[in-house]
C-alpha cells in the first residue's frame, strides 16, 4: 500500500548568523544525555514515573534535543570553503509523540521533528515540516489537535530565534 502525503514546509528567515540561530534553538530545548535518557525511561514502571522522567529533561519550550547533524561539515569536506553551513536538529517531546501515536500509529514515523537551519545567499533559512500535514491524510481529529499544538510550539520557537 502506498499513501500519498502532501507536506507543508514552514520557512522562517533570519539575518542573524547561523551559529546564533542554532545556539538559540539549543538554548531553548533540553539537552539530556540521550543514552542515559532512554535507560531512565525504560526503567519507569508507571505513566506518572515516565512523565516525570521526561519532564525533567525538557527545556523551556517543552522540547528536548534528540540529535544534531552538521550536514554542512560533510558538504564542505575537500572544498577548502567555510560554506555552506547546514544543521539538522531533531527535537521533540516523547509525551506529545505518545498522544499522537495513540490515535495514529504512523505518527511515530514523523516524531520527533526536524528543524533544518541552513545558510544561503539571502540569509539563514529555518525550516520545519508541519506535523499537521503529515497526519492530515489519516483523518483523526484527536491526532490533528495534538499536531496543531505541536506545530504552534515549534513555529513559536523558530520565530523566537529568527
Amino acid at each position: 500500500m502506498i499513501k500519498e502525503i502532501e507536506i507543508e514546509r514552514l520557512t522562517v528567515f533570519s539575518s542573524k548568523p547561523i551559529e546564533q540561530v542554532v545556539a538559540g534553538i539549543k538554548a531553548a530545548v533540553g539537552k539530556p544525555n540521550i543514552a542515559e535518557f532512554w535507560k531512565s525511561t525504560q526503567a519507569t514502571e508507571t505513566y506518572a514515573e515516565l512523565k516525570n522522567t521526561i519532564e525533567k529533561v525538557l527545556g523551556q519550550t517543552g522540547f528536548m534535543l534528540f540529535a544534531e547533524f552538521d550536514h554542512g561539515a560533510v558538504v564542505r569536506k575537500g572544498t577548502g570553503r567555510e560554506t555552506p553551513k547546514n544543521f539538522r536538529l531533531i527535537i521533540g517531546n516523547p509525551l506529545i509523540m505518545r498522544r499522537m501515536v495513540q490515535h495514529v500509529p504512523d505518527a511515530g514515523s514523523y516524531a520527533p521533528v526536524t528543524i533544518l537551519v541552513d545558510e544561503r545567499s539571502d540569509g539563514v533559512h529555518i525550516s520545519y515540516d508541519r506535523m499537521t500535514s503529515f497526519l492530515a491524510p489519516y483523518g483523526n481529529a484527536e491526532a490533528l489537535k495534538v499536531a496543531r499544538d505541536l506545530d504552534s510550539k515549534v513555529e513559536a520557537l523558530l520565530n523566537s530565534v529568527a
